[in-house]
Formats: C-alpha cells, sequence, structure tokens
C-alpha cells in the first residue's frame, strides 16, 4: 500500500482535470504560519471551486511523501482535446480473432476444439 500511496493523488488531479473543478485541501484545519500568505498568488482551497478555463492545458504537480522517506513528485498535464476526426474509423468488415486453445495432449486439444465448435454453432 506505501508504495502506490502517491497514486491516488495522481488519480484525484487527473479527474480534477478532466471535470475542471479544483479540491479543496484536506485534513487542513488552517494554513501554516511557516509561509508567509499574504504575498504572492499561492492559497490552501479552503471549497472546491470551477477550475478556469484559459485555452491552455491544465497542468498540475502531485507530491508524495512516503513513511519510508521515499519522496516523489511529479507534473501532469491535461491530455489534448479527441476530435471525431481523430479517431480512427470503424472497420467495414468484422476484424478476426483468434481463439487460443490448449490441452495436455493431442486429443484433448481436438475435444476441446469440439466443444468450441458446438458452443459457437448453437
Amino acid at each position: 500500500a506505501q508504495a502506490a500511496a502517491g497514486v491516488g493523488g495522481v488519480i484525484k488531479m487527473v479527474q480534477a482535470m478532466r471535470h475542471g473543478i479544483l479540491p479543496k485541501t484536506l485534513h487542513v484545519d488552517e494554513p501554516t504560519p511557516m509561509v508567509d500568505w499574504t504575498t504572492g498568488a499561492v492559497e490552501l482551497l479552503t471549497e472546491q471551486r470551477e477550475w478556469p478555463d484559459t485555452g491552455r492545458a491544465r497542468r498540475a504537480a502531485v507530491s508524495s511523501f512516503g513513511f519510508g522517506g521515499t519522496n516523489a513528485h511529479v507534473v501532469l498535464e491535461q491530455a489534448p482535446t479527441e476530435t471525431p476526426a481523430d479517431r480512427a474509423p470503424a472497420a467495414a468488415t468484422p476484424v478476426v480473432t483468434p481463439w487460443l486453445l490448449s490441452a495436455k495432449s493431442e486429443q484433448a486439444l481436438h475435444d476441446q476444439a469440439a466443444r468450441l465448435d458446438d458452443f459457437l454453432t448453437r
């Protein structure tokens, strides 16, 4: 569980980007007095709010500080918006998908193939 502790923060931020919502800061009753909050444009989000669309990709940083001393930091960027023209056209003919069969002997393999054939013809 500890190795995956930072994944929750990554998932939360990906969903925030997707839905355009800045989530509130959890488990903080008051800002630390070690930071001068009156200068700059940094603040704790005490309530969730809409993430403004500026016409540029949204970016966010996620940090994870593990109990064993492992620290990780990742910067995420919103994926480009996919348009219908970007998608591959639907296949005109059905895609052929192989059925993989396995067995302990050649006879068992033939029996397995017969059962599959019987199932598919019903």
